[in-house]
């Protein structure tokens, strides 16, 4: 047993009691200014329930032969889709399908400027890797204690613990995306007299979008890996039928829920990846398939 040199019980006492009165003080500030994310997430929800189910399949499987154009991704996405349907999971998988939508619209919103402040200042990466890095570590289960504090159980806390465990990577990537641009180009884009924001919009970002789309695969995936642990606090969904599963030794119902999930991130991750190949391929770094 390690010796006990120093009493932690009043730090511990004092952490608990100021997260407490920012409960008590701030709550309801918390409440309202997280309520845009509860309207994007419940419009996104409501809008993929209503949806009929073979509209949403006609436009998926057409975006993935529009990120492909092949008839391999779209076969697949059919049948992760059809998948979910025979197995009787469509409107849990919506309900997840939701919640990472809005997770990853609003890392995208979140990061994207985080990166491009970043690759602009080198004491600022210093600043906000430490961050990043503490945000990818730290065992979700840790902010969802505050989460559930200020909020209480529901979708609120559970989106936004899945976007401080999703966002991390598209920072990085837009990052290092932005900074790996050939400096020869930046070079010349300068003499033709363009701006620090001509550069960035015209030249920067068009180079890096394949990195930055590689950043919103790794997001988008980091959100779908959330969903159980989300369902615990009452985000519902395929996650939510894997702890209805554990909680009751349903095999079955365990299996295909997660069977489900591993549907949705195949989809999201090919089609996304899809896309990564042909812009790769339109900038020259690859070349495309046919």
């Amino acid at each position: 047993m390690f010796p006990q040199i120093v009493d932690t019980r009043p730090l511990r006492r004092a952490v608990d009691d100021g997260l407490n009165w920012v409960v008590r003080e701030w709550g309801d500030g918390f409440e309202a200014a997280a309520y845009p994310l509860l309207a994007l997430l419940k419009a996104i929800e409501d809008l993929l329930i209503a949806t009929p189910w073979w509209l949403i399949i006609v436009i998926l499987v057409g975006i993935a032969w529009l990120a492909s154009r092949r008839w391999q991704l779209p076969a697949l996405v059919l049948g992760a889709l059809l998948f979910l349907g025979v197995m009787d999971l469509w409107k849990d998988a919506m309900a997840t399908m939701a919640l990472m939508l809005a997770a990853t619209l609003t890392a995208i919103v979140l990061s994207i400027p985080t990166g491009v402040w970043m690759s602009r200042s080198a004491r600022v990466r210093q600043t906000i890797t430490p961050l990043l890095d503490l945000m990818q570590t730290l065992p979700s289960f840790v902010y969802l204690i505050p989460s559930v504090m200020i909020f209480g159980p529901g979708k609120i806390p559970a989106l936004i613990a899945t976007i401080v465990y999703a966002a991390p990577p598209l920072v990085r990537l837009t990052d290092l995306g932005l900074r790996s641009v050939d400096p020869a180009v930046m070079e010349a884009s300068r003499a033709f007299g363009t701006n620090p924001r001509q550069r960035l919009l015209g030249v920067q970002i068009p180079l890096a979008l394949p990195t930055i789309l590689a950043g919103i695969n790794q997001t988008t995936m980091m959100a779908l890996s959330m969903v159980v642990i989300a369902s615990m606090i009452g985000a519902g969904g395929l996650g939510y039928q894997v702890l209805q599963g554990i909680g009751r030794l349903e095999v079955s119902r365990g299996l295909f829920a997660g069977l489900g999930i591993v549907a949705l991130a195949i989809i999201f991750d090919r089609t996304t990846q899809a896309f990564g190949r042909r812009l790769q391929g339109r900038i020259g770094l690859v070349e495309t398939r046919t």
